[in-house]
């Protein structure tokens, strides 16, 4: 089963995503399920993870209501309020539902030390006991906060979107390179190599620019914690879905197995997000 484990569907008239505006160009415009299919298709992907893109409970209901009406859509990670008292009500409630496999804080736009205010580490302490997937949208800024987050909660089921998004336009890799491999070293915690052609120079990027850090993702978290992801749309503002698909293919290792391949492109999202209808 080919799973690409990160992608976006929404709707502008919807009106809650705040970010997305008539400035966002390409982005500001309708992206459904029925526009993908045949790309899927087209490199063998059967299933798709749909993440949040909009910091509401409706968005949540939003993609839910998606994952029962479309049989490409694996699993929804939607967005709870990790900072509310009302948490624990909510996880509840949506957890009941066989689409919802994880949720997403939109860590990248909040204060770096947001996490570890103390209602949301307590609330944490719910994901924790039941070992229910988290994806953190990070930076590389946030990752010191994420690693004292892993200090207490060591059995933290989560993974790293777009591997934090290092600064690949500036061909920089510290500290990003030694930060991410202490979070490898927690079991628990997957990446994604999802989104690295957004960080990239815009004008002159090609494959080769991506290569050190994909290399240095696979090195530290192995091919059984790493999981492909388009980014589609956003991936949109820089280049296809084609030229995704193809970078991250020419960036990986190449000693890589069938079974490495596998895992990456499907297996370990899979695993990770304990999907059963797949």
């Amino acid at each position: 089963m080919r799973i690409d484990a990160h992608q976006h569907y929404w709707k502008t008239a919807r009106g809650d995503y705040g970010w997305l505006t008539p400035e966002q160009g390409i982005l500001y415009a309708d992206y459904m399920p029925e526009q993908l299919h045949e790309t899927l298709a087209s490199y063998g992907f059967e299933r798709t993870i749909v993440v949040q893109a909009a910091p509401t409970l409706e968005e949540t209901e939003f993609m839910l209501s998606l994952y029962e009406k479309y049989d490409s859509i694996a699993g929804v990670v939607g967005w709870l309020d990790l900072d509310s008292p009302e948490f624990g009500e909510q996880y509840t409630r949506f957890r009941k539902h066989e689409g919802f496999v994880g949720f997403r804080p939109m860590l990248q736009d909040l204060h770096d030390q947001w996490i570890l205010q103390t209602g949301v580490m307590k609330n944490m302490e719910l994901v924790v006991r039941d070992e229910f997937p988290i994806d953190l949208q990070l930076r590389p800024r946030h990752l010191p906060y994420i690693l004292e987050v892993l200090r207490v909660f060591p059995t933290l089921r989560a993974v790293i979107d777009h591997a934090a998004k290092p600064f690949i336009s500036e061909k920089s890799l510290d500290p990003w390179k030694m930060q991410m491999t202490e979070i490898a070293a927690y079991p628990n915690v997957m990446c994604k190599l999802s989104g690295l052609v957004t960080e990239a120079n815009q004008q002159t990027w090609g494959w080769e620019d991506l290569a050190p850090y994909v290399h240095h993702v696979v090195e530290v978290f192995g091919t059984d914690r790493i999981m492909f992801g388009s980014d589609w749309p956003v991936c949109l503002t820089t280049c296809s879905y084609r030229e995704v698909y193809d970078a991250l293919l020419k960036s990986l290792p190449p000693n890589l197995s069938q079974y490495d391949h596998d895992a990456i492109f499907g297996c370990n999202a899979k695993r990770f997000y304990k999907l059963h209808n797949t």
